[in-house]
């Protein structure tokens, strides 16, 4: 069953909170990027290998961080899009019912369960680092 506006209106309400939260964890996670204690402890000399070693692990946990609130803020601006346009709750792959209960868990869903679990095994290899 296709949403009704009141539905929409409620998740369009849900994905604003959720970009206005993401956008202050960025700058919050921008900012403790340029702390000074990081910039010591990456920087101290003579720095042993410990030192060193913790110092790029937090300056890549924290851009990790920060690319995945990225890419969550991208993926809520696409569905601000599809709201747009008339096509959000369909589903990309075969234009079927998302389900109103499924945007309530993940406002960001743009396929129904089963194209999401079929694209998750076709795809499941990705990202996953190999040698």
């Amino acid at each position: 069953m296709a949403l009704t506006k009141t539905q929409i209106s409620k998740l369009a309400r849900e994905l604003e909170r959720q970009y206005k939260s993401l956008l202050e964890e960025v700058r919050d996670a921008l900012e403790a990027s340029a702390n000074q204690q990081y910039i010591e402890l990456i920087d101290r000399a003579p720095a042993d290998s410990g030192d060193q070693a913790t110092g790029d692990a937090l300056a890549d946990l924290n851009l990790a961080i920060i690319d995945r609130h990225v890419q969550e803020m991208r993926d809520i601006e696409a569905a601000r899009v599809r709201i747009e346009e008339g096509r959000f709750g369909s589903c990309i792959d075969c234009g079927g019912d998302v389900g109103f209960e499924r945007l309530r868990a993940y406002p960001t869903a743009k396929r129904c369960l089963g194209c999401q679990q079929q694209h998750e095994k076709t795809y499941a290899h990705e990202g996953n680092p190999t040698l």
